[in-house]
């Protein structure tokens, strides 16, 4: 049985302004991409093939969790928020958010416009952006291998919205409730993919480590 492992990176620079700024884990990135790392080499987690996208955030994800060598993929790339949210501006007025729950609810509009097609000059189509990551998926996933992906939240919604054919408003709840450093499990039976676990985060669940369980 074919297993895929999503991993979201660690928590990254969430005060930035641009998708430059953004770009790098902040020191708590580090340290719980560091515990992931150390966790699965305690639970004796290997993996057949690794990949992750061709961020920063991504590579020193990857790096950090040391779990051996990897291919780059910019098709595990998230989508980029900053010029969506200047086109939602430009279409509907709408502010780009300013702290977490604006985030929030600026999510499922965006979410709304963009798959309608209403987001002009923004580096992903809605089609462009999920199609990519099916790709990517399908090219990586072998027969009877366990496979890690290193890549963003967005992504692993897509995918789990892809394996439930979830709507907007289900794929926007996946998306803001996805964690840093988390992982998420999938399993190919009889030729489809099935979800076998969301959100895991078992290298943060200490009491010494409860202010690493972050969404931003």
């Amino acid at each position: 049985m074919s297993e895929l492992v999503l991993v979201r990176h660690g928590q990254a620079n969430s005060g930035a302004k641009t998708e430059e700024e953004y770009d790098r884990l902040s020191p708590l990135g580090h340290d719980q991409s560091g515990w992931l790392g150390e966790w699965m080499r305690g639970a004796h987690m290997t993996f057949d093939h690794q990949v992750h996208g061709a961020l920063r955030r991504h590579r020193e994800t990857h790096a950090g969790m040391a779990t051996g060598s990897a291919e780059t993929d910019a098709r595990l790339n998230e989508m980029q928020y900053f010029p969506m949210a200047e086109a939602m501006e430009r279409h509907c007025g709408l502010a780009p958010p300013e702290d977490a729950d604006a985030f929030a609810d600026h999510v499922p509009p965006t979410m709304r416009a963009w798959q309608d097609g209403q987001l002009h000059g923004v580096p992903d189509t809605w089609e462009g952006f999920h199609g990519r990551i099916a790709a990517a998926v399908d090219a990586h996933c072998r027969t009877d291998q366990r496979v890690l992906m290193v890549t963003s939240g967005g992504v692993i919604a897509s995918m789990i919205a892809r394996v439930l054919d979830l709507e907007i408003p289900a794929l926007t709840s996946v998306l803001l409730q996805t964690r840093n450093a988390s992982m998420h499990s999938f399993r190919k039976f009889r030729g489809q993919w099935h979800l076998h676990q969301f959100n895991a985060v078992p290298h943060l669940e200490t009491p010494d480590r409860a202010h690493a369980l972050t969404f931003v």
